[in-house]
C-alpha cells in the first residue's frame, strides 16, 4: 500500500520534471533559442494559457453545485496563505522577488493537476469537488497573483496610484479574461436553450470552433513547462538558495498546514463535515507545487522570471514526497 501511494505520488508530478528537463536539454542542444522562449512565453500567456482556462470552466454544467461550507473554508484558507505570503516577502529586499515568493505561498497548480490528482485519489467524487474549487479558485488565485506582483514593483509613490496600478494590470491580465470568458459562457449557455430548434441543430453541426480551443488548450501545458525548462539555469540556484527555501516552505509546509490541516481540525471539532471526495480536492489545491503559469506571468510582469521558475522546478520536485506524507495521513484518519 505505502508503495503504491508512493508510487501515485511520482505519477503526479514527474511529467511535469521530464517535460522541464526535455525543455532544458533542448535549449542546451540549441533547439530552444533566446528569441524563441521570449516569443513562445508571450504566445502561452497571452494565448493558450486563457484558452485552457476557458475551455476548463465552459466544461461545467452550472454553478449550482457549489456548497456554501466549501466555498467559506477555501476563500478563508487562501486568505490566510496571502497574509504568510506577504509576512515571507520580508524575508528578502529585491522588491522584485517579493511578489514571486508571494504568489508562490497561495497559488498551487492547481488548473494543471487538480482534477487528474483528485480523481486518482477519490474517483468521481474527487473530480466533482475539484471542478466546483475550480470555478471559483482559478479567478481567486490570477487576481490575487496580479495584485502579489504588482504591489512591490513599480516607483509609485502613493497608495492610491498603487491601487490603480494593479487594477490595470488585473483588466490587462489574459489569463482573467479566459477565466471571465468561462464564467460567462457557462451563465449565458441556458439561454441557447431559447433558440429555435433548427438554430440549435445547426449550430450543433458546426464543432470546428470547440475543436481548435481543445487543442489550444491541449498545447499549453506541454509547451509551457518545455519554455520554462528552456529557461531554467543551475547557475542561479547558488544566488537563490535563501528565496528558493523561503517560497518551498510556504507552498509545501504552510499550505497543507493551512489548507488540509485546516480542515481536519475543524472537521475533529465538528465545525465542518467534508467528505472524501473534498478532501481529495483539498489535496490537489494546497499540496500541490505552484502554477506553472506563475513563471510565465512574473516573466512578462517584469518580475523575477528566474526566481519564479526556480520554484516552479523545486515545489514541483519535492511535492511527490510532500503529497506521499499527506495521503497517508489522510488515510490514517479515514478521511481519504
Amino acid at each position: 500500500m505505502i508503495l503504491d501511494l508512493l508510487i501515485f505520488a511520482l505519477n503526479a508530478v514527474m511529467p511535469i520534471i521530464f517535460l522541464i528537463g526535455l525543455g532544458y536539454i533542448l535549449k542546451r542542444k540549441g533547439l530552444l533559442t533566446k528569441e524563441f522562449l521570449k516569443t513562445g512565453n508571450k504566445v502561452v500567456f497571452r494565448v493558450l494559457l486563457p484558452v485552457l482556462l476557458f475551455v476548463n470552466l465552459a466544461d461545467m454544467e452550472d454553478f449550482s453545485v457549489l456548497q456554501p461550507e466549501l466555498v467559506l473554508y477555501v476563500i478563508c484558507a487562501i486568505g490566510v496563505l496571502f497574509f504568510i505570503g506577504v509576512l515571507l516577502t520580508f524575508f528578502t529586499k529585491d522588491k522584485k522577488q517579493k511578489g514571486v515568493i508571494h504568489q508562490c505561498v497561495f497559488r498551487s497548480n492547481f488548473a494543471l493537476i487538480g482534477v487528474p490528482l483528485a480523481l486518482l485519489l477519490a474517483g468521481d467524487g474527487g473530480v466533482a469537488a475539484a471542478a466546483v474549487l475550480s470555478t471559483f479558485t482559478i479567478p481567486i488565485f490570477n487576481i490575487a497573483a496580479v495584485i502579489a506582483l504588482s504591489v512591490y514593483t513599480g516607483n509609485q509613490s502613493t497608495m492610491g496610484s498603487k491601487i490603480i496600478k494593479i487594477v490595470k494590470d488585473i483588466f490587462k491580465n489574459p489569463l482573467l479574461w479566459g477565466v471571465f470568458a468561462g464564467v460567462l459562457y457557462v451563465c449565458i449557455r441556458p439561454a441557447f436553450t431559447l433558440l429555435p430548434e433548427g438554430v440549435t441543430a445547426l449550430g450543433g453541426k458546426f464543432t470546428f470552433v470547440w475543436t481548435v480551443l481543445e487543442y489550444l488548450a491541449k498545447a499549453s501545458t506541454p509547451l509551457a513547462l518545455l519554455i520554462l525548462g528552456g529557461q531554467f539555469e543551475f547557475s542561479h540556484i547558488k544566488g537563490l538558495r535563501k528565496q528558493i527555501i523561503i517560497g518551498v516552505l510556504g507552498r509545501l509546509v504552510c499550505a497543507p498546514l493551512i489548507g488540509v490541516g485546516g480542515a481536519v481540525l475543524l472537521q475533529k471539532l465538528g465545525v465542518l463535515h467534508f467528505d472524501a471526495g473534498i478532501y481529495a480536492a483539498l489535496v490537489a489545491l494546497f499540496v500541490t507545487p505552484v502554477a506553472v503559469s506563475s513563471a510565465i506571468m512574473a516573466e512578462e510582469m517584469e518580475n523575477d522570471g528566474a526566481l519564479a521558475g526556480q520554484l516552479v522546478v523545486w515545489t514541483t520536485l519535492i511535492s511527490a514526497v510532500v503529497i506521499f506524507l499527506v495521503i497517508i495521513m489522510l488515510r490514517g484518519l479515514g478521511l481519504l
